[in-house]
């Protein structure tokens, strides 16, 4: 087994230290909190629509994807589908809802129509979910820091988080915009360099594989049966996946903070067609990664053990990793690691700044009294990012039991995801209907989601979560504002 050389850990040391750096350069001169967490509306396009795919793949991609691939098959990309609809779906009808007046946040607009109640309601819902799901992508990045410095995860999670957390909290959005960038570069390189490299690998190059993985159904993508439940059909895609992204890029601050850094309504739209256009070929690829791992181990022992969880099932989210540190030359290899880094780091910054501008701009009520303009509210900012880091910690330790991190973060996610959905949509169509209906709403989305997750309905599986979780807050909401007979506010 080749060990991780002195080469490596200068490719390493060199990214973290060249990636912090740059980031604490690029947010230099901030004043108010519009810069700091709009990026003064003024960053371009292209760079929100790459930083937007980076925020999206992030180490779940890198790590998650290829695991899922190497179980089962290439059935995953019928979901992504769903992923490219929803975009244009977006651009059209959302967007330049976002940019009528100074808006840092969905729920600010709910705030708007409905007030306070259900405003601060949804900004909860999303600070729920946003830490549950940033938090499994931490556990996700720590893998191949653990495996690479021979740490407990615990201290692994701890040191990628600080690290993360050093650019963001000086930098802001911009930043964290930028250092996503370049992280998404290294990211697709990264992916890119494995998928050439493993078919090379194979005995008879990239034929051989192909046909192995033919003939054992690796390369099986389209099912076309209706299902609730696994494995992944076409309708799960079609519906269930092109709701699900209406609602992670129009209505979850993750994705809508940096549309609204954009400079007005045409760079939003041209940010998201940008990131429609570039998501099925990557997720592709890292699916390919997975395929190409199966041939590989089919012919090659494990050079280090998969790790289980307390349920004795082995973690395939190990897989990429260890071939990375076992498999891979010198230099590449670190190279490699620096992908699955900046994968990460991409992500979790992301969700430090989505979750502190929420928890500062929607619910901390003194800063607004100042106007939201100076010291204090960046000084507000930065704080919060800190708090959010710690609760990024203790989310990834406990995340560890997981067999498949990439559901787990689905579902976590999915969750709330309806709620917030519902309640964006029953804001721009629906405003005459009372905020108690609203709220209730809200209730019976996530309580309907909660019910399936653990209760009678545990057979749906993740993708069509926010679907019904829609369904159920705009259901519930109309039923209530129906027998109220209060259709004005």
């Amino acid at each position: 087994m080749r060990l991780f050389t002195i080469w490596d850990w200068v490719v390493v040391a060199a990214y973290l230290g060249g990636i912090i750096v740059f980031g604490i350069w690029i947010g230099r001169g901030q004043k108010t909190t519009r810069d700091y967490f709009l990026g003064s509306r003024n960053v371009p396009w292209w760079g929100v629509g790459l930083s937007i795919i980076a925020t999206e793949t992030s180490a779940l991609t890198f790590i998650g994807v290829p695991a899922m691939a190497y179980g089962g098959d290439l059935s995953f990309i019928q979901i992504i589908l769903g992923y490219v609809v929803a975009r244009v779906i977006l651009a059209a009808v959302l967007v330049p809802h976002y940019f009528r007046g100074e808006v840092y946040s969905p729920y600010q607009l709910i705030t708007r129509v409905f007030g306070p109640g259900a405003g601060r309601m949804t900004g909860g819902l999303f600070l729920l979910s946003g830490t549950l799901a940033a938090g499994v992508r931490v556990y996700v990045t720590s893998i191949p820091l653990q495996l690479m410095l021979g740490i407990s995860l615990f201290w692994a999670v701890i040191l990628f988080v600080l690290l993360s957390w050093i650019y963001t909290c000086v930098g802001g959005i911009k930043a964290v915009i930028w250092t996503d960038v370049i992280q998404l570069v290294l990211f697709l390189g990264g992916g890119m360099f494995t998928m050439v490299y493993l078919g090379t690998l194979a005995p008879g190059g990239w034929t051989s594989a192909m046909a192995m993985a033919g003939e054992a159904g690796k390369l099986h993508w389209l099912n076309m049966e209706f299902g609730w439940g696994m494995p992944f059909n076409v309708w799960m895609g079609l519906l269930g996946g092109t709701v699900q992204v209406m609602s992670s890029h129009g209505a979850d601050q993750l994705i809508v903070q940096r549309v609204l850094s954009c400079k007005g309504v045409p760079d939003g739209r041209r940010a998201l067609m940008l990131s429609a256009v570039l998501i099925l070929p990557i997720f592709l690829m890292f699916l390919m990664v997975g395929i190409l791992l199966w041939v590989f181990y089919q012919q090659h022992p494990l050079q280090m053990p998969l790790p289980a969880n307390q349920a004795g099932l082995k973690q395939n989210d190990y897989l990429f990793p260890i071939f990375i540190l076992t498999e891979m030359p010198p230099v590449i290899r670190g190279l490699l690691v620096v992908a699955v880094l900046s994968a990460a780091m991409s992500s979790i910054s992301s969700a430090l700044s989505a979750l502190a501008s929420v928890s500062t701009m929607d619910f901390a009520g003194w800063i607004r009294r100042g106007k939201s303009g100076g010291a204090p509210g960046i000084l507000g900012g930065r704080l919060a990012t800190l708090f959010w880091a710690v609760m990024l910690v203790l989310v990834a330790y406990a995340s560890r039991e997981a067999e498949l991190v990439l559901n787990l973060a689905f579902s976590l996610s999915g969750i709330t995801s309806g709620a917030l959905l519902s309640g964006v949509l029953l804001a721009l169509f629906a405003p005459g209907v009372s905020p108690a209906s609203v709220v209730i709403g809200l209730v019976g989305s996530v309580g309907t989601l909660v019910a399936i997750q653990w209760g009678a309905g545990q057979g749906v599986a993740w993708p069509w979560y926010t679907l019904i979780g829609t369904g159920a807050g705009l259901g519930a909401a109309g039923v209530i504002a129906a027998c109220s007979g209060r259709h004005g506010r």
